[in-house]
């Protein structure tokens, strides 16, 4: 049986798919769903790897028309939410909790801290580049770009394109859009690897 079927026949109960515990610690994910991520993460087509997620219902819940490229499965997949037409691109790291307070709890101070936690939302129509990370208690969307190597501090608004390093709004959806109508209209006529790195150079012999 190969990665892709073994995945396909793990069910996966809520207490498999929760991080956190009935009194706010964070729990070390079961056996049963280490190995569910370790297998996932073998599966080379993200339409599978997609259809995996979906069956076994991990999030919660996941939407129509949605593509998950990452190979790793976040810890706290019942504490993200993916509305319609959402790509996640490689590399995308949803943070839902810290562990700080287990560093703070050592210290030997007269206060009992709790670990940091917090769902994720992704709404209708937005597109999380590579490399990005999610911070606890965040929303984004709806029509959203993000660009690749961000790091979402706060909720993105609607109708927005943001990036960098805390993330920040750089544009609007609408002209992002029209931006890409402009570039595919320009570069239609790019059609092998040749073709691009051609149009590479004569980018450079223009400036």
């Amino acid at each position: 049986m190969n990665p892709y079927e073994k995945c396909s026949n793990m069910q996966l109960p809520d207490s498999v798919r929760s991080g956190v515990n009935e009194k706010g610690g964070v729990n070390v994910p079961s056996l049963r769903y280490q190995l569910f991520r370790l297998r996932f993460a073998c599966i080379l087509s993200a339409g599978k790897r997609t259809k995996i997620i979906r069956k076994g219902k991990v999030f919660n819940p996941i939407g129509e028309k949605v593509t998950w490229q990452p190979r790793k499965l976040p810890a706290d997949p019942r504490r993200i939410r993916l509305h319609n037409n959402v790509q996640i691109a490689s590399g995308v790291t949803f943070i839902n909790h810290d562990l700080t307070a287990d560093v703070l709890n050592r210290m030997g101070l007269d206060f009992r801290f709790s670990h940091t936690k917090g769902c994720i939302e992704i709404l209708d129509n937005v597109s999380v580049g590579a490399g990005t990370i999610i911070l606890p208690n965040i929303r984004i969307g709806p029509n959203v770009v993000i660009g690749a190597g961000s790091i979402i501090t706060k909720d993105v608004p609607p109708n927005t394109v943001v990036a960098g390093v805390p993330a920040k709004v750089i544009g609007t959806f609408d002209e992002y859009v029209e931006k890409r109508k402009k570039y595919t209209i320009e570069k239609k006529h790019i059609k092998t690897h040749e073709d691009l790195w051609e149009d590479f150079y004569a980018q450079r012999m223009e400036k």
